[in-house]
């Protein structure tokens, strides 16, 4: 099997996708919905809006995650299934949370598709609120796709960051209604 591979910085990326977002709650607040693990099947599960792009499951360790807490996922895509392995790869509170992901796509159709994706928040306090921009960094797979040719790149980066936006929102969201709560 040939694989596809670059290095680990983000100009070597086979493909990435980037939001930019504002949010009235503190960074703190985001931080802690990054660190509690449990909070990513909430924000990136059940309240997602789009029933085939979810979490599913999750095996985490209890606690704030910091560097080499590794967890487990499962969820849909709009082309099949997945099972995820993680681990933090970076946790500078309240301002990085990272995280690299051995992803395996189980397609309705065609064979198994194994990516190592990095998902990087970078969290910086703005008065009251603050400011974070998430990145999801496709560094390897394990055949190649359409997306990440040179004439889909494009077409691809709007089709994913519109079904990444709408977790990246309830993030925010949520980090909101809990710094509302708390205050």
């Amino acid at each position: 099997m040939r694989t596809e591979r670059t290095g680990t910085e983000a100009r070597n990326a086979l493909f990435e996708v980037r939001l930019d977002g504002t949010c009235a709650a503190p960074a703190e607040a985001v931080y802690g919905l990054l660190a509690n693990l449990e909070q990513h099947l909430e924000w990136g599960g059940r309240s997602q809006k789009r029933k085939k792009f979810r979490l599913s499951s999750m095996e985490a360790p209890f606690g704030p995650a910091s560097v080499g807490t590794e967890f487990r996922t499962t969820g849909i895509d709009p082309s099949g299934s997945f099972t995820d392995t993680s681990v933090v790869t970076e946790a500078i509170r309240p301002e990085v949370f990272e995280f690299v992901t051995e992803a395996r796509l189980r397609p309705r159709r065609g064979d198994v598709v194994e990516w190592t994706i990095v998902h990087r928040y970078e969290i910086e306090q703005r008065g009251p609120g603050s400011g974070v921009t998430y990145s999801l960094r496709v560094m390897r797979l394990s055949r190649r796709l359409w997306c990440t040719r040179r004439w889909a790149r494009g077409l691809a980066q709007k089709i994913s960051a519109s079904y990444t936006r709408g977790g990246f929102q309830n993030l925010l969201r949520m980090a909101e209604e809990g710094a509302e709560s708390n205050a």
